[in-house]
């Protein structure tokens, strides 16, 4: 009995040991993060920075109206066969500028290098940018990740908030809002300035562009109605810019015609070839035939594509789960919704105001933020906590009831600080619910897109993990991150990459999406970011020597 009692106590100490610090696949995965950060680097003076793939070179790059022309960037134009193109006028708030109207689209200037997500993903995302930040300060890259940090600042300086990502087509349209996290992130980061002095004086910039992008979801279009909660939404019309054919809304229309009782009412019949008067008609009804060839070609079997569903799915893609079910079909209800992901970014964001202003010495900011940040609070608690259930539910204001799609995005309020003691422990057990061998799944319905079941994604699992960490849960923190762990570095050791996104059931990076966008990307900004604070979280620090040499920072 003593034999066998001290084996279970050894096997117990097995297994409670940090995966991350001893395993040699972990030191492979951590090797080669290490070397992708400069691979992944893009910067003005890069022909590569331009295009969306090899061999793909987009025509020009755009300047906000009166920034003064930088020194180098006619000798990389004309290096890279790039055109310099100013921006029509200045831009206030996201959506002055309509991107349809611009005489080709390109890339918008950034002054800082940055890290891309990678693949075809080849600009500076929204809300990627804050996982990637994070695994560069973790990797002791302080001087990019401050870089990152002010292109974000530059973004809402001068295209009217943080983009979903530096391309002329995105003007429209913003992503999960981090930025007030991103601050936070590199100030809380002691190699993150020379000294105070410094550090406070980049605050003092920087917090007047922080409130400015807090403005872009305060504004009418982004108030989910009268809940006193935030949703997305774009403020173009019809088929994305991005969009370069037809086939994905047509590939939409075939679905609903084959479900068509699962249709929320996205269909509108329509001819193929409309007149006059049917165009002029579908310029309302669903979108511009005449303006937009995308537009044009997204008919099938006598049925187009509602105006209501094309605002659905430009919410969607500034949400970042583009594509999943849970906001509807293809998500084309996303902006009918107030989603408990978003408003808890928003949440924390107000309370990071609150803390940057209280340290500016601006007292009245900061009663104010306080104030804002309560009543989100409060109204978080009226409409997305559901009691019955022990879970945050997304709330469907236009219906006027929550939705009954349990979605990962519940556990965000851990990580913003924003729910209760009793509603941390009420979450906790409602893990079972998304947990399997690879790590947290999205969704607990299989749909065929990629952000809901069996799928899981780096920045997800973190915010979940980090949450119930922050809230003491530090058992279910550490299994959850050592199963997230293990799928990356299973992945890597099959075929020496890392994935955009991952198979929670298998535990690995067989993902077969059938609705939306079936690659996965390899990289992965995110994932690589997200690996290293795992690593750090269960042990491990951030795998290499602190000082390194000058060249690789």
């Amino acid at each position: 009995m003593k034999l066998r009692s001290c084996l279970a106590t050894a096997l117990l100490a097995l297994l409670s040991t940090p995966a991350a610090a001893a395993t040699p696949d972990a030191a492979k995965t951590l090797d080669y993060i290490h070397r992708a950060w400069p691979t992944l680097t893009r910067r003005m003076d890069d022909c590569s920075a331009f295009g969306k793939g090899p061999g793909d070179r987009q025509l020009a790059v755009y300047l906000p109206q009166r920034l003064p022309m930088p020194a180098d960037l006619p000798r990389m134009a004309k290096a890279c066969h790039v055109e310099v193109r100013r921006l029509p006028r200045v831009i206030r708030q996201i959506g002055d500028v309509d991107a349809a109207k611009l005489p080709v689209q390109g890339l918008l200037y950034l002054p800082h290098p940055y890290v891309v997500p990678g693949g075809f993903f080849n600009e500076m995302y929204g809300w990627d940018s804050y996982f990637i930040e994070l695994g560069l300060i973790a990797d002791h890259r302080e001087a990019l990740a401050r870089d990152m940090v002010d292109n974000a600042l530059f973004e809402a300086a001068h295209y009217g908030g943080v983009l979903n990502a530096n391309r002329s087509y995105y003007l429209s349209r913003s992503q999960p809002p981090f930025l007030g996290a991103m601050m936070r992130a590199l100030l809380d980061d002691p190699a993150g300035f020379h000294d105070d002095a410094a550090r406070r004086a980049w605050l003092a910039q920087a917090y007047p562009l922080a409130v400015r992008n807090h403005d872009v979801w305060m504004r009418p279009g982004h108030r989910a109605g009268d809940t006193g909660l935030a949703r997305y939404f774009d403020y173009g019309h019809g088929p994305v810019l991005e969009a370069r054919d037809a086939t994905y809304y047509q590939g939409v229309i075939r679905w609903l015609l084959a479900h068509r009782a699962q249709d929320p009412g996205y269909l509108v019949k329509a001819p193929q070839h409309p007149d006059d008067a049917e165009a002029a008609r579908l310029e309302t009804a669903s979108c511009n035939v005449a303006a937009s060839q995308v537009c044009a070609d997204a008919w099938v079997d006598g049925y187009r594509l509602t105006a209501d569903y094309y605002l659905g799915d430009r919410a969607m893609r500034e949400s970042g789960f583009d594509v999943n079910f849970h906001f509807g079909p293809y998500a084309g209800l996303t902006h009918h919704y107030a989603p408990v992901g978003l408003n808890s970014l928003l949440y924390r964001y107000e309370r990071d105001l609150h803390d940057f202003a209280v340290e500016l010495g601006r007292t009245a900011d900061a009663a104010r933020w306080a104030r804002i940040a309560a009543a989100r609070k409060a109204a978080m608690d009226k409409y997305l906590w559901q009691p019955a259930q022990g879970m945050y539910m997304d709330y469907d204001f236009v219906a006027g009831k929550p939705s009954d799609d349990p979605y990962l995005t519940a556990f965000y309020p851990l990580w913003a600080g924003a729910a209760s003691t009793a509603q941390a422990q009420a979450l906790r057990g409602k893990l079972a619910l998304f947990e399997r061998r690879g790590g947290l799944a999205m969704s607990t319905r299989a749909t065929g897109a990629q952000w809901d079941a069996p799928y899981g994604w780096a920045p997800t699992n973190w915010l979940a993990i980090a949450g119930l960490d922050a809230y003491g849960f530090h058992d279910d923190a550490h299994r959850l991150a050592g199963k997230f762990m293990a799928t990356v570095d299973r992945s890597y050791a099959s075929d020496g990459t890392i994935r955009e996104k991952y198979n929670m059931a298998r535990g690995d990076a067989d993902v077969r999406i059938t609705a939306g966008y079936t690659q996965n990307v390899v990289g992965f900004g995110w994932t690589n970011g997200v690996y290293l604070k795992l690593h750090q979280l269960l042990g491990g620090g951030s795998g290499k020597p602190v000082s390194q040499p000058a060249a690789t920072r």
